[in-house]
């Protein structure tokens, strides 16, 4: 028996998988960056580390790598909490914008395709 030939692919496969997101405590998280769950209180109080819904004390895994990204800011360059809370937003602003744009770039069809240049 004969296997029928294959169309060829036009551009690359790209196979996702559902994530399930982690959730972790408000006394996982605090012990996980190292601090206080006193200190850890305090940065949700100011707005600066927020849990997953409000009112709770669930928090995502990648919580664990902001927190412990504005505590490095803050112990290596004096960073004031509000100020690392505001560089690590923009950081992931960053980041989601660069890997939009390797998107369009691995794209056949780039941002401006399309659009007349006046």
């Amino acid at each position: 028996m004969r296997t029928p030939p294959r169309a060829p692919v036009s551009g690359p496969v790209i196979v996702t998988t559902p994530r399930t997101e982690v959730y972790l405590s408000g006394e996982e998280l605090a012990a996980a960056a190292g601090i206080s769950r006193t200190r850890l209180a305090r940065l949700v109080r100011l707005g600066l580390v927020e849990p997953d819904t409000a009112g709770t004390s669930r928090f995502t895994a990648g919580t664990v790598g902001r927190l412990r990204l504005m505590l490095r800011l803050h112990r290596d360059l004096g960073v004031d909490f509000t100020g690392a809370a505001i560089i690590v937003d923009l950081l992931e602003r960053l980041e989601r914008l660069e890997a939009e744009l390797a998107r369009w770039r691995g794209s056949s069809q780039g941002p401006t395709e399309g659009f007349r240049q006046p």
